[in-house]
This record gives C-alpha cells, sequence and structure tokens, in this order.
C-alpha cells in the first residue's frame, strides 16, 4: 500500500503522455509517401494534373495524413480551381482549425477568387495565431496586395474565332 501514490502517479503520467502523442500528426504510410514525393516534383516540374494524379493516389492509401489535403489545394488552384482548392483547404482546417499553411492558402485561393474581404479574415486570423512576422501571414499579405490575377479569368467571347464568310461552290462553279 506504500506504493499505491507512486504508482497513480506514474500512471496518470503514462496517460497524459499517450494522449499528448496521439494528438500529433501520425506518420505517413511510406506506399504514400512515394506517391507523395511524386506529386511534388510533377508539381515543381509544372505538371499538375500529373501531380494531383499521384497525390489523389497517396490519399487513397493515407486518408488521415492532413499534408496530402494541402499539396491537393495547391495542385488545384495551379490548375485554376480556386473552389477546389479552397474545398481541400477548408478540409485540412477541419482537422486541424490552427494550421497556417490552411489558412494562408485559403487565403490566397480566395484572392484569386476575387473574394478580397474574405482573404483579410484569413489574414487577420494568421495574425492573431502566429504575429505578423510568420512567413504564412507573410505571403498572404502579398498575395491581398497583389490582388486578384486578371489573365487568369477568360470569358467566352475571348476565345471565340473570328467569323468568316464564305461562298457555297457546286462543282461546276456556281453558287447556290
Amino acid at each position: 500500500m506504500r506504493f499505491a501514490p507512486a504508482a497513480a502517479a506514474l500512471s496518470l503520467l503514462v496517460a497524459v503522455t499517450s494522449s499528448v502523442g496521439s494528438a500529433q500528426e501520425a506518420p505517413v504510410d511510406p506506399r504514400a509517401g512515394v506517391l507523395i514525393a511524386q506529386g511534388q516534383a510533377a508539381l515543381e516540374a509544372g505538371q499538375p494534373q500529373r501531380a494531383v494524379d499521384s497525390l489523389e493516389a497517396a490519399f487513397a492509401i493515407d486518408p488521415q495524413y492532413t499534408p496530402i489535403l494541402l499539396s491537393l489545394a495547391e495542385a488545384a488552384r495551379r490548375q485554376g480551381l480556386q473552389g477546389k482548392a479552397i474545398r481541400y483547404y477548408r478540409e485540412a482546417l477541419t482537422r486541424d482549425p490552427g494550421n497556417y499553411a490552411a489558412i494562408s492558402g485559403e487565403g490566397a485561393a480566395l484572392v484569386e477568387r476575387g473574394a478580397i474581404e474574405r482573404a483579410e479574415r484569413n489574414l487577420a486570423q494568421l495574425e492573431s495565431l502566429c504575429g505578423s512576422n510568420c512567413p504564412e501571414t507573410r505571403s498572404l499579405a502579398k498575395a491581398i496586395e497583389q490582388g486578384p490575377h486578371k489573365s487568369r479569368m477568360m470569358t467566352a467571347e475571348a476565345v471565340m474565332p473570328d467569323a468568316v464568310v464564305t461562298q457555297n461552290l457546286s462543282q461546276d462553279g456556281d453558287t447556290n
């Protein structure tokens, strides 16, 4: 009985240690890790669709590994699919509400869509979480300052061919 207090303290220490350890990000499945590396290499090579293919395969193998969502969001942004990127960032934020990269990335995607006010809310959130000098805050502030890229948006009229009027000629040269 004289060891009961020490045993209780030791069991409490083990319980606290194990609960803290489970809150951390689990290591990535090695098969998914290879696919993530291929996806990152494809992104760096300017091949976002190839990156998406690799990253989606990695996500199928290890759907609990949140950084895959951030990479998928980046690939979607490079394809001009900001809405899809925002969905990926929001899924990452559902899993980890304080993820600076997800907050910043979502804000940048919002800027690219023209939603500057919503992006500024993300900037304010980042400033309150990590300050004005953290890389994610500076990156989002720069994106807001530059504003949306007009060159990414196209209208149907911009890609319409010029109208050309021609005459139908029959085989003998007569017009119909």
